[in-house]
């Protein structure tokens, strides 16, 4: 007779549920650019009616074709979350003036403002809170407005390392939400690793920053390409996932999807419902049918609630 089944084990984590992972995908948002955009017939076939699109605005791209594309996708039924870059904004009449053609010919009320990632502002902007601080988006009754989120911190913002910029940061606009009737959340940069995103939403939620967490999620990607935009994105410890993976020949060639990660952050919300982070926001890094296809299969088949649109 074996004696293994009367040998001590050690208690192993109690395995995702399925369930789990659906909840937590209910409500995901995804990112498009009017290029990539361009590549999808009909987004009816690919994501739930009332999905959350956030449409990126790259340094270059005209305003004219931001605007076309934010029309087209709120004409199929989507939720439309622009970008708002403030260091390519020239001014506060050029962020009127791109508020108003949002408003006036896609329907938009809702918007993603952050720096960008242009290291010389265009203009009098650098900062979201200048842009919020403009008061625009209330006069023109946006209802909501995200803003940026760094788990993994930010050398743009703290070049030496630090998180006091990002903090102060986030204090301000904790401030800004407590008085404003906009609803807001931090939408982040992706990530690989469960573990330090638990530790850095925790230690908000200790700092008085109550803002929901929209947590970013790179989508099934081809590793190469997934290292490329994690270097470019300044993606730095949670990098070692990738890393780890690309020592691993058995694994090299397999294109890289988030099923762990997702599911050990789905884990630890079904056993802390008040865990800060609520939804999940995916980047399309190896298109965006790939990614909505994933995101199917694994649950995400629902919308956003009424409430949330």
């Amino acid at each position: 007779m074996s004696l293994l089944p009367f040998l001590k084990r050690k208690e192993a984590a109690p395995a995702p549920v399925a369930a789990d992972v659906e909840a937590f995908l209910k409500g995901y948002s995804i990112e498009v650019m009017p290029r990539t955009a361009e590549k999808v017939e009909d987004f009816r076939d690919l994501l739930p009616r009332g999905t959350r699109v956030y449409v990126a605005h790259i340094e270059g791209t005209p305003i004219e074709d931001m605007v076309a594309t934010a029309r087209r996708i709120a004409g199929e039924g989507y939720a439309v979350m622009p970008h708002f870059p403030a260091r390519i904004i020239r001014d506060k009449a050029m962020l009127a003036d791109w508020i108003a053609r949002y408003q006036g010919e896609a329907g938009v009320d809702q918007a993603l403002l952050l720096a960008g990632g242009v290291k010389e502002p265009h203009g009098a902007f650098e900062s979201s809170m200048q842009l919020i601080e403009t008061g625009l988006f209330g006069k023109a009754g946006f209802k909501r407005l995200h803003v940026a989120g760094h788990p993994e911190g930010s050398r743009d913002i703290d070049p030496d390392g630090s998180d006091r910029n990002v903090m102060e940061a986030l204090r301000w606009k904790q401030k800004f939400a407590d008085g404003s009737d906009a609803r807001m959340a931090l939408a982040t940069q992706f990530c690989f690793e469960a573990a330090p995103v638990i530790k850095w939403a925790d230690a908000l939620r200790d700092a008085g920053i109550t803002l929901p967490v929209h947590i970013g999620v790179a989508g099934p990607a081809k590793l190469q390409t997934l290292i490329k935009f994690a270097i470019a994105c300044g993606v730095g410890a949670s990098l070692r996932v990738l890393q780890k993976r690309a020592m691993d020949v058995t694994k090299l060639l397999l294109p890289y999807e988030p099923t762990e990660f997702v599911a050990d952050l789905a884990a630890h919300k079904a056993r802390h419902p008040d865990f800060n982070i609520e939804q999940v926001h995916f980047f399309p890094l190896g298109g965006i049918k790939t990614n909505a296809t994933w995101a199917i299969e694994n649950g995400g088949a629902s919308g956003v609630p009424a409430s949330q649109t």
